[in-house]
């Protein structure tokens, strides 16, 4: 196993040079070029240990916004990790900044900092209490998943067991999040829940990071019913670029160009103006921090084996803060415009938030 890890790791960094070296060549100067003026958002992004490096991070991957995920065990974990997210950005004004409105992308953006909305990648964090909601969002939060792997009391996640969609007080949820302006995701939601979330909601929903599940038959894959509902109540769903959901064997076969396969088929189900990105790791890649023992053994615990947890869990090129250039060099070559990359990099994504959180 040593070994073998070792080979691979050598492997993947010797991919992540060439992909550095080809991807951004003399051909792809004049769209890459236009990325530092794009508004990128980054639909699930999240800081390890929020330091310098961080920081360093978001400004070199250009991200005017990214939607962060918060400790959701119970009401009071949630409510002091709002806390301490309030805290960092009055720490840091002069990079971030709290997103409490559609606008604040732009604000951000115009001032060289990133916007940060606050989200939970569950709704176990209400404590049954849909009045918890209006307490949550009063604190900063505008966006939260309905379910996470398993069931809560909202509905079944993608691993359960059963797909028995939303509960009564799940349907109760989704309209106090439309009343009070939340953003609904159902990323790691089941089958069920995923349509009965777009189906209830008054307003448009996101699925911030998910695959298709027509590419990737996987747990947390959307298949084209689900994405293309979703598209048809006007939401947006996020190309998740974390390397196992991506295909079976990242660091290896799978590569960005499975990646903008994901993006072409979401595209040609749901239409360019429905499909955004993510990444599902912090800014500055899942390499320079993860290792075998701390990251992939501790997940062997708590998903079940149809997740196909895999190590290394990333794609070399997308696992710097020039995924987004890179991938711009894929779809430039696979001819679409640079209006049309530029929806999906951040305006999709500006204008769903529009019209779910205002």
């Amino acid at each position: 196993m040593d070994w073998e890890t070792n080979r691979r790791t050598f492997l993947h960094g010797a991919a992540a040079v060439l992909a550095s070296s080809v991807l951004p060549g003399h051909a792809a100067t004049s769209i890459t070029s236009k990325y530092d003026d794009m508004l990128i958002i980054d639909a699930l992004c999240f800081g390890k240990e929020w330091s310098e490096d961080v920081f360093t991070a978001l400004r070199a991957a250009n991200y005017s916004g990214i939607i962060e995920s918060l400790p959701r065990q119970d009401l009071q974990a949630a409510i002091d990790a709002l806390l301490e997210w309030r805290g960092r950005i009055k720490d840091n004004e002069d990079k971030l900044m709290l997103a409490l409105e559609s606008q604040d992308f732009m604000r951000a953006k115009e001032s060289n900092r990133t916007a940060v909305m606050m989200n939970f990648q569950n709704s176990t964090m209400l404590d049954g209490e849909v009045d918890n909601i209006d307490a949550l969002y009063a604190l900063g939060m505008r966006s939260f998943q309905l379910t996470y792997n398993f069931r809560n009391l909202v509905g079944d996640g993608c691993l359960e067991r059963t797909n028995a969609g939303l509960s009564d007080f799940g349907v109760e949820v989704v309209a106090r999040m439309n009343d009070i302006g939340v953003l609904i995701d159902l990323s790691h939601c089941g089958s069920q829940t995923t349509l009965d979330g777009i189906a209830f909601s008054k307003r448009p929903v996101g699925i911030t990071h998910t695959m298709c599940d027509a590419l990737r038959s996987h747990p947390r894959a959307k298949t084209d019913e689900q994405i293309r509902n979703c598209a048809e109540k006007g939401g947006v769903i996020g190309m998740v670029a974390l390397g196992y959901f991506v295909g079976p064997d990242p660091g290896g076969d799978t590569s960005i160009e499975h990646y903008a396969d994901h993006i072409e088929h979401a595209v040609n189900v749901a239409g360019k103006e429905h499909i955004g990105i993510s990444t599902d790791f912090p800014p500055q890649g899942i390499s320079p921090w993860a290792t075998y023992d701390e990251w992939y053994l501790p997940r062997t615990g708590f998903f079940k084996p149809s997740y196909e947890l895999r190590w290394p869990p990333w794609i070399p090129e997308l696992d710097s803060t020039d995924r987004y250039r890179n991938l711009m060099v894929v779809l430039d070559r696979r001819g679409w415009s640079s209006s049309d990359i530029e929806r999906l990099l951040g305006l999709n994504w500006l204008r769903l938030l529009g019209d779910s959180i205002g």
